[in-house]
């Protein structure tokens, strides 16, 4: 990539993070459930969780385009390279510095600081990317996650916002098992085994690695509370009168 085309990613990534900028001042004109206009802590979290919505919807469909429109991305996932890619990789990135600016300034750190730390995996690991125009392919697999992320989020809104519909809340679980393993699980693990037995570790190939195993934890991770807490709730533990309000959490 020469510094013409870097200077053009970091003017798309600026682009980007105006844009969730933007949508978070429309999200505040988003009519809020009474559930949330009474508990204050949750004003934040309701409009924070509307923009990742947003980019949920977008950044996944865009990642299932993107691989439907150029199947023969994955044939070569080191060097392989889309224009539709790198565009989505900088308007991810845009989204992950937003976020974590959202969080920081409305004082929501602690209470959000696996999000943070997921953050800057994600946009150390993507900048190299967009650096380096290489591993542009793995982005576009992982960005799959968002697929799944639509309906974590709406899990959580329909949490928040107590809506009086098991039905819908029940629908909405067993399609969310089906998704995270089609679009969570099964993109990370392939790539996992992909960059342990084909990815030389030194340099980018090792950081990305590393990246790579440290998500494989944090998604396990998620996984275990999400079932404890919509299949098993009997095991879950230390919940009885959590007040989640200041947490961005999606698994609760």
């Amino acid at each position: 990539m020469g510094p013409g085309w870097r200077a053009a990613s970091a003017a798309l990534v600026g682009g980007s993070v105006a844009i969730f900028a933007a949508l978070r001042r429309l999200a505040l004109a988003v009519p809020q459930p009474a559930a949330v206009r009474s508990r204050p802590g949750r004003v934040w979290r309701w409009r924070n969780l509307l923009v990742s919505f947003a980019h949920s919807v977008l950044a996944g469909l865009w990642a299932l385009f993107s691989l439907w429109h150029s199947p023969e991305l994955l044939s070569d996932i080191q060097d392989g390279y889309s224009v539709s890619g790198h565009l989505l990789v900088c308007f991810s990135s845009g989204y992950f510095i937003h976020d974590t600016l959202d969080i920081i300034f409305n004082h929501q750190s602690r209470s959000s600081w696996e999000y943070l730390v997921h953050h800057a995996m994600a946009i150390s690991a993507f900048v190299s990317l967009i650096i380096t125009g290489r591993f542009l392919v793995a982005a576009v697999l992982l960005l799959l996650v968002e697929v799944s992320n639509i309906f974590l989020t709406v899990r959580m809104l329909l949490k928040m916002s107590n809506v009086p519909s098991p039905a819908l809340y029940e629908a909405n679980k067993y399609i969310n098992l089906v998704v995270y393993f089609a679009f969570r699980l099964a993109p990370q693990a392939y790539l996992s085994c992909y960059f342990l037995r084909h990815v030389e570790l030194q340099g980018q190939g090792a950081f990305l690695t590393a990246n790579l195993l440290l998500l494989d934890a944090m998604i396990l991770m998620y996984f275990s509370r999400l079932l404890r807490s919509d299949f098993f709730p009997s095991l879950r533990k230390g919940s009885a009168g959590r007040d989640v309000d200041g947490e961005k959490f999606l698994i609760d």
